[in-house]
């Protein structure tokens, strides 16, 4: 299987892409720039072959063109995206007190960001046996976990979920796995070292659901890590 993950530099991305060559697959590791990439060039040394970094700011349309161009020419196709790239912002910020900027940047990344990846590597899953689209979304985007507070990164995470149920609704009678993901408060540079969460364990979760090994319900597309459903 060949795998493209998004935000592979650090936290649940570095884990997913370590987990994805534990398995023996081949991963694209897209990253917004190169340097701090450290952690994810010592992952490619340890899994010579299995590991191709990938420079892929989600926010610039041109590189994610780039980069498509690339992926075809030396792997071919893809047969699963994970959409892992993701930023927090205006965290403890007020409604009164917003900066439109903070929202603008979280769309751009958090909404934007999958949409121009599946806009430009949906043609190389055509040759796939068993395609996998997985979002990484939120509790937070869901209208039954609403709460009054991180504004940028809630909504802009609702609409990625919507974004996901147009692709299941599309793609899956073709098919596609498509699935916006919770993998819970994980210890990341986002969660923070109180979280309860194990990257690394939600990260073979996810390559389960990318691997059809873990199937979940058939009209569950919001699941979480472990492929249960959750209410939006």
């Amino acid at each position: 299987m060949i795998v493209l993950i998004t935000g592979a530099a650090q936290g649940l991305g570095l884990e997913l892409v370590r987990e994805a060559a534990v398995r023996g697959h081949r991963v694209i590791a897209g990253v917004r720039r190169m340097e701090g990439a450290e952690a994810l060039r010592q992952l490619q040394n340890e899994y010579p072959g299995a590991i191709r970094i990938a420079p892929l700011d989600v926010s610039d349309e041109r590189a994610i063109a780039a980069a498509r161009a690339s992926v075809e020419a030396e792997e071919g196709r893809v047969d699963a995206i994970v959409n892992n790239a993701g930023i927090l912002l205006a965290r403890d910020e007020a409604i009164e007190t917003l900066d439109f900027g903070d929202m603008e940047k979280s769309m751009a990344t958090n909404l934007y960001g999958p949409m121009r990846i599946v806009k430009h590597f949906l043609p190389l899953m055509l040759g796939s046996d068993s395609p996998c689209i997985m979002n990484i979304s939120s509790e937070a985007g869901c209208f039954s976990g609403a709460y009054g507070g991180d504004y940028p990164y809630a909504v802009s995470k609702a609409a990625l979920n919507f974004f996901t149920a147009q692709l299941r609704s599309k793609l899956s009678p073709e098919g596609y796995a498509v699935y916006a993901i919770h993998p819970g408060w994980i210890r990341t540079t986002m969660g923070g070292e109180a979280a309860p969460g194990d990257p690394r364990q939600v990260a073979r979760s996810l390559m389960a659901l990318a691997e059809r090994e873990v199937e979940p319900d058939r009209e569950a597309w919001m699941i979480d890590h472990q492929g249960a459903a959750m209410p939006f």
